[in-house]
């Protein structure tokens, strides 16, 4: 959870929709030009409460967020008098309900701008979206930076009034906003915090833009059609200088994360190979350039955060962040990642050795080193499991594997999701669904667009490969039904072939699928507890690992693959590679994980030079040495520029929990029954209860006990260490 601040300006824009000023409660605030075109409801929807993509412009939107913010604001100052002015005050209905009235709009305009933004890029440019962005967290901090609201929070709990738990559950998160927001400091002291937010946006922004400055700066041509025989086509489509001839080359190679990861699982030539890592890697580094590195920015924006964290009480930031995770103490998350790595470390050893060896047979001489693994390993994969993505991705055109996908939730969750109704989208490619929950009712309950295809120009380019936006929550209190996006970079489909898929954009599909069918089968009341609003980081990705797991089931594997030419089914030889595909180099990579997360926290705990950091961690971790190239810390922008510092280790965590979900339904494979019953467990406590109980809880009620780490190191195929597993 990021300290949020109300900033005392606004930036003020060019824009010809912005009109007047006016100020209130210290802040200036920009007034929209609202005429005939912007009525009372959301600007940006239709009749039926649906978004207006066909007539959608970015100043459109720009008013809207104008007016809604406005009206946000002006309606806590509402509520703020109400408190003020009222000797008996009822929380529930002059508090939480018009807080939930007034949310809502708010978020549905955010998220309709979110999905546009890597949907449609054209509609919403990157420098709008940012400015959006900006204002709408000024908007949403109002709400939790409130005295007034702090207040009566306070006195709700400790007056006993008559409170659901969900609405208990509701007053706490905005008690702990309040907190951490500094609601309880002194006034010098609530100062100091508020510099610290403020440098530490600063701080954040100047780093981002380098970081992107650095990694746009290197490109790098390959001329010899003998280096890329072996790549994928697709891949020769996105790097080759002219698309349109992907053969003939020349071939433009750049640090843009999918770029950059499939090339150095492709590349023959070690030195290119060498070449392209070490400016990946050194990206912001000391080596270049003053004026794009951020080791100063990275180092200021450790100090601000440790001096937020003892401003409000904690020793640490790493030990403030542990109040929004479900794990509770460093030392708990300490404990796990140490267990894990009892059983990940020797396991790399072993596999670098197999690895090595392999390399040596085929004509590598010396010792691997990291800009060799990715290469090495996709050579081992191929020749060891049979795994070849050519060959495999045939069986997995689009159409089959959500065909497959979406029967297999309806098998489990009986929720059948079919195509929906003609509406607006964003683009030609976007498809919308209705959600209907077959114990419930025929009608929708929910609705979800998607949008699968890259598309080079106007689509954000998405490093993790997907994005599921939450475009509007579930809320009774409102009426409204929960909406999201699903985005995609999938191969474009061209010709008579459809897109075909990779097995890691199969998972990748299973798990965002995963992650909104808790937001879209949520049966919580409130928007700000609808979903994945208010779980905890480190469980916030329970529902998708989940669902990622189905990938490498047998019968799963069967139901979502055909031939997309003959519609042939997948050889029981290729179903069993990809069952297994996990275990190859599972030690290594869950190493680099562990690692990444040990050094994450430990920047966050320790005031001690990021350097000295490393260097203490490394050798414990990996088994190649360390190399001086090796700088990924100054361009490392989730934990320093985002909401990931001191939760790294929240992914982690996160499949940590869900392959003990999973291993529930490994437990009783073959009764069709307790499967049945299991799934229904999962639906009432994952996915129906979002962030209205806590996620320790949640995952109680449906497995009967705490979490462990067994069944993830099974599911990798990776034995306890010495120190053994809980």
């Amino acid at each position: 959870m990021a300290i949020a601040f109300c900033g005392k300006r606004v930036i003020l824009t060019r824009n010809s929709f912005l009109k007047t000023l006016k100020r209130r409660n210290g802040y200036i605030i920009l007034l929209p030009e609202i005429g005939e075109d912007m009525p009372e409801k959301n600007p940006l929807l239709k009749e039926d409460g649906l978004p207006e993509f066909n007539t959608f412009t970015i100043e459109r939107s720009m008013a809207a967020v104008g007016q809604q913010t406005v009206l946000f604001e002006q309606g806590i100052s509402k509520i703020e008098h109400d408190i003020k002015a009222t000797d008996n005050l009822d929380i529930i209905k002059q508090v939480l309900h018009p807080l939930e009235d007034l949310s809502i709009p708010l978020e549905t305009t955010w998220g309709v701008t979110k999905a546009l933004y890597f949907g449609n890029q054209s509609l919403m440019p990157t420098e709008y979206y940012l400015s959006i962005h900006n204002r709408m967290i000024r908007a949403q901090t109002a709400k939790y930076t409130s005295v007034p609201l702090y207040k009566a929070f306070k006195n709700a709990l400790a007056s006993k009034t008559p409170l659901t738990d969900e609405q208990r559950r509701l007053i706490q998160k905005y008690l702990l906003e309040g907190q951490l927001n500094g609601l309880d400091l002194s006034e010098k002291d609530a100062l100091v915090l508020k510099h610290c937010t403020y440098s530490i946006t600063k701080k954040s922004e100047a780093m981002r833009k380098k970081v992107e400055i650095s990694t746009a700066v290197f490109k790098t041509n390959i001329e010899d059609p003998v280096i890329v025989k072996d790549f994928p086509e697709d891949f020769l489509r996105q790097i080759a200088v002219d698309p349109k001839n992907p053969l003939s080359g020349p071939w433009k190679i750049t640090l843009e994360p999918r770029i950059y990861s499939q090339f150095m699982e492709n590349c023959p030539d070690r030195e290119i190979r060498w070449n392209v890592w070490q400016a990946y890697v050194g990206r912001s580094s000391m080596h270049m350039d003053g004026n794009v590195r951020t080791s100063g920015d990275l180092e200021n924006i450790r100090d601000y955060r440790m001096t937020q964290a003892k401003l409000l009480g904690f020793k640490s930031y790493a030990e403030m962040s542990m109040m929004t995770k479900t794990a509770g103490s460093l030392k708990a998350v300490y404990s796990v990642l140490d267990r894990l790595l009892d059983a990940a470390r020797p396991a790399q050893e072993k596999e670098l050795k197999e690895l090595r060896t392999f390399a040596q047979d085929r004509g590598f001489e010396g010792d691997l080193l990291w800009w060799d693994v990715d290469y090495w390993s996709r050579k081992h994969r191929r020749t060891v499991y049979n795994y070849k993505d050519e060959i495999l991705c045939q069986y997995f055109p689009l159409p089959q594997v959500l065909k497959g996908l979406f029967s297999l939730i309806e098998e489990l969750f009986d929720v059948r999701i079919v195509e929906g109704r003609k509406t607006d989208v964003w683009h030609t490619d976007v498809r919308f669904f209705d959600v209907v929950d077959l114990k419930t009712s025929q009608e929708p309950i929910a609705h979800f667009y998607l949008d699968p295809y890259a598309r080079e120009k106007h689509k954000m380019s998405l490093e993790e490969g997907g994005w599921m936006v939450a475009m509007q929550s579930r809320s009774k209190i409102v009426g409204v039904k929960p909406l999201t996006a699903l985005v995609f970079n999938f191969p474009t489909p061209y010709a008579d072939v459809p897109s075909l898929l990779s097995v890691s954009d199969v998972t990748e599909l299973f798990e965002k699928v995963g992650t909104a069918l808790q937001h879209l089968l949520t049966k919580v009341n409130y928007g700000e507890l609808a979903g994945t609003s208010n779980v905890e980081w480190d469980a916030a990705g329970v529902s998708g690992h989940f669902m990622a797991n189905w990938c490498y089931e047998p019968r799963v594997i069967k139901k979502i693959s055909s031939h997309y030419k003959t519609q042939e089914a997948l050889s029981d030889e290729h179903v069993e590679s990809i069952s297994r595909i996990r275990s190859q180099m599972a030690g290594f990579k869950l190493c680099k994980e562990i690692y990444r997360s040990n050094f994450d926290l430990q920047l966050h705990e320790s005031q001690e030079f990021w350097a000295k950091i490393q260097k203490k961690l490394w050798d414990r971790h990996f088994v190649i040495p360390h190399d001086r190239d090796d700088s990924q810390i100054t361009s490392w922008v989730s934990i320093f520029c985002y909401n990931l510092g001191a939760g790294y280790y929240s992914n982690l965590w996160s499949q940590m929990m869900a392959a003990d979900v999973y291993s529930a339904f490994a437990e009783v494979r073959g009764d069709e029954g307790k499967a049945r019953e299991i799934a229904g467990r999962f639906k009432e406590t994952f996915l129906a209860l979002g962030g209205s109980v806590p996620a320790g809880e949640v995952f109680r009620r449906f497995r009967g006990r705490d979490p462990n780490s067994k069944a993830l190191l099974r599911s990798l195929g990776l034995k306890p260490g010495d120190g053994g597993v809980e």
